[in-house]
């Protein structure tokens, strides 16, 4: 499952993701909006684990009032190694559809 072409296609992957996001938190506002569509699947799925019953991810156990509770530091812990996960089986998956096209 570790292999040469799987880590590559998953350093690509990662590193596409922070291009796309890069503009959300430091490029300029008009491009903020199109790279909040990449950003926000990833933000707002901590909150779904939450409602799914996965405790500690929320600051206040996600009582905060008309806000939104922010991640706990095992919530962002959680949520990035969730992604990134997903993001090895993506790639894991892609160097096998490729191996297998070049046989």
């Amino acid at each position: 499952m570790v292999e040469r072409r799987t880590a590559a296609i998953f350093a690509t992957l990662v590193a596409a993701y922070f291009l796309l996001a890069a503009p959300a938190y430091v490029g300029p506002s008009a491009l903020g909006e199109y790279s909040a569509i990449v950003v926000m699947p990833v933000i707002l799925s901590l909150y779904l684990f939450d409602r799914l019953g996965v405790p500690g991810l929320l600051e206040n156990d996600g009582l905060c009032g008309w806000g939104w509770c922010g991640p706990t530091p095992f919530g962002a812990t959680f949520l990035a190694l969730f992604w990134l996960g997903v993001a090895w089986l993506a790639a894991w998956g892609l160097a096998r559809l490729l191996a297998r096209r070049q046989r």
